[in-house]
């Protein structure tokens, strides 16, 4: 059978990564943005707005002979970690993934298998310290959440019939590269440290206290994603996964690295908030992307509300750690890793060498 994956919210981190994944592997694919592509592709791009039923309905259900659907479309607000509580937020999300189903699944009987995207906020970690490690089979967080609306939908379509099954994918900090993510380290630890050298001041780690975590390199998931389609009837259906490297870290620790990368000198750690620091730095970030020829991307354009999650990830008082248990994923057959020192240097290197980042 000829495949045909759609991918929604093809310009986030998880989206790209996947739609790189997919042409890698020369299917079809129909990708789904609100803008479109800064980069060579051969997806056919649509612009959707998925919250627009209408729009939605009209635009997806002239589709046919798709049989994946990667679902990577997000709705936050600027708030983000306000948002992430409010009932608005939680329906907006909801509703994008009924109106994508109740678009597709008239016209493409032959659609297989949905992938779906959840995360650590599942085990409350936005909330205080996350039992660790967190666990697949661990009973729902009493917290309102989109991933159970989201999840409760896919239940019940699958209960009513549908011959489509789903696999949830749960990473923890997705490194790679979007433009406007609201969720993207990589550009915020790269634009943070180009600024100070540009200031003249060395890289600061501006987080507090010790937390051991994980990432998950925005490859690597992609890779995870592909394999759950490709299991769709066997392993991965209707299954729930923790994605992420496979080791951990101190974020503190891998700013020498940056550092490095960037040709800068380390200052003591020094507890501050992005999003304040930076608030101002527009100008600074255009006489650099100025000087150095780099592709003509605004500071906001590249960051979107990543300083908030930088600030999340990199000071959080109370909490010690947060680990995700991912023998599940390796029992069932996905054993992919990658140590996350050298993921963060390949991804820094390659923004660079694609003009993004300054050398």
């Amino acid at each position: 059978m000829t495949e045909t994956v759609l991918i929604a919210g093809a310009l986030g981190l998880v989206g790209r990564a996947a739609l790189e994944e997919y042409e890698s592997r020369g299917v079809e694919i129909v990708a789904l943005a609100r803008r479109r592509p800064d980069f060579p592709t051969r997806a056919r791009f649509l612009s959707v707005d998925l919250a627009d039923r209408e729009q939605t309905l009209a635009t997806l259900g002239a589709l046919r002979g798709v049989t994946r659907v990667v679902y990577a479309a997000l709705f936050e607000k600027p708030e983000l970690g306000k948002g992430w509580l409010e009932a608005d937020q939680i329906a907006t999300n909801e509703a994008m993934l009924r109106n994508t189903l109740d678009a597709l699944e008239p016209a493409n009987p032959d659609l297989r298998h949905m992938a779906v995207l959840q995360g650590t906020k599942a085990y409350g970690v936005h909330l205080g310290q996350m039992p660790i490690p967190g666990k697949e089979r661990a009973p729902r967080h009493i917290h309102p959440n989109f991933y159970w609306a989201q999840e409760d939908l896919l239940r019940a379509r699958r209960a009513a019939g549908a011959s489509w099954r789903f696999t949830i994918l749960r990473p923890q900090a997705v490194i790679g590269f979007a433009l406007g993510s609201a969720m993207n380290m990589l550009s915020a630890l790269g634009c943070y440290a180009a600024i100070c050298r540009e200031l003249g001041f060395p890289l600061t780690y501006p987080g507090s206290g010790q937390r051991v975590t994980e990432v998950t390199d925005a490859r690597l998931l992609a890779r995870a994603i592909a394999w759950a389609g490709d299991n769709a009837q066997g392993a991965a259906a209707d299954e729930t996964f923790n994605v992420t490297n496979g080791d951990v870290i101190l974020w503190q620790d891998l700013f020498p690295q940056v550092a490095e990368r960037f040709g800068m000198k380390m200052g003591p750690p020094h507890p501050m908030s992005l999003a304040v620091l930076m608030a101002d730095k527009g100008p600074v970030w255009q006489r650099i992307a100025e000087r150095h020829q780099l592709k003509p991307y605004g500071l906001e354009t590249l960051i979107g509300s990543s300083w908030q999650f930088a600030d999340f990830a990199f000071a959080r008082p109370g909490q010690t750690s947060s680990l995700l248990s991912t023998v599940k994923i390796r029992q069932a057959g996905f054993a992919d890793c990658i140590d996350s020192a050298d993921m963060l240097d390949q991804w820094l290197e390659r923004l660079q060498r694609e003009r993004v980042l300054p050398r």
